[in-house]
């Protein structure tokens, strides 16, 4: 009898595993945020194949696929559906009003409509934005501090790109302050990069500054047209100096998903988004590729590389 009662007590035992969605921007072949998630959700106690399971969808670099994908996840009543960066969070956020939304790496949430105030998020979603928006100006700064004579920079942008038009709101204040024109450059795919830096060329641009993007796939693309036309650029991702390019000033990548494994152990353990404030950086991080500086003729001012993080030789 004991033997028999055993069985139902074990198939509810697995139904009970939680399951996690993953809306991914990126190519799947590149998919380093979900493997730094299982290794974060591993530090508390969550094994995929033991007591959990995660159905993860990629979108391939094509924005355009993720309301689709979205619903995927939702059809298999995941547990929690988590959705990286703002295309993937705006996607999550439409494809369902219930399901617990964590999202990361987006940027200003509330700007975006994705919740009615970072201390209190309201309906199904909250999570850990980048604030990229508001580090675009940042990023003019720097580029002023490496050019002293800094007049005219190429901002290059997607305008099909959500929170596009506030990154470029606050770089226009900080040049601003700094007497910098600016010309605004739209990349709508990858074949206008090469494009749009011949236009940099064309107006005498002094530098470039590449807004946040889906583009990080096409990255080594942008940093040899940047190396080919000697112009210094500055990026919103260490991957691109670590392809060469000249400088990038971003939050550490690892914080959102320490903070995101955080927040799905309280969800799973009865917490609703709504009550979980949205969380922001508190590391950032300035790469420096002293051999691109060397590259195109720049000498980097030592009190700006005395703050870098990490500088590549």
């Amino acid at each position: 009898m004991l033997l028999a009662l055993s069985f139902p007590v074990e198939a509810q035992q697995q139904a009970k595993v939680p399951k996690l969605g993953w809306l991914g921007a990126r190519p799947a072949a590149s998919a380093t945020g979900l493997e730094r998630l299982r290794t974060e959700l591993r530090a508390l106690g969550y094994v995929e194949g033991k007591n959990i399971a995660i159905e993860a969808r990629y979108a391939e670099g094509k924005l355009d696929r993720l309301p689709a994908l979205a619903d995927e996840p939702v059809r298999l009543k995941v547990d929690v559906l988590l959705a990286a960066a703002t295309s993937g969070a705006l996607a999550a956020k439409n494809a369902t009003g219930t399901i617990p939304i964590i999202f990361f790496g987006s940027g200003d949430p509330v700007a975006l409509g994705l919740v009615d105030s970072l201390a209190r998020p309201g309906g199904n979603i909250t999570g850990f934005t980048s604030m990229g928006e508001v580090l675009s100006g940042k990023r003019l700064e720097l580029l002023k501090e490496i050019v002293p004579r800094l007049s005219r920079v190429a901002v290059l942008g997607s305008s099909t790109q959500a929170g596009n038009a506030q990154s470029f709101r606050e770089v226009e204040l900080a040049a601003g302050a700094f007497g910098v024109k600016l010309q605004y450059l739209d990349i709508l795919g990858p074949k206008d990069i090469e494009t749009a830096f011949r236009a940099a060329s064309k107006d005498r641009a002094d530098a470039v500054l590449l807004l946040p993007s889906g583009f990080v796939s096409q990255r080594k693309q942008f940093v040899d047209l940047a190396i080919k036309n000697r112009l210094p650029a500055i990026y919103f991702r260490p991957e691109f100096v670590e392809n060469g390019g000249l400088m990038s000033y971003s939050p550490d990548l690892g914080e959102p998903y320490r903070r995101a494994a955080v927040l799905v152990d309280k969800i799973l353990k009865g917490a609703k988004p709504a009550d979980l404030p949205v969380e922001q950086p508190t590391k950032f991080e300035l790469v420096i590729n002293l051999k691109t500086a060397k590259q195109i003729g720049l000498a980097i001012p030592p009190n700006v590389l005395a703050r870098a993080d990490r500088v590549i030789k």
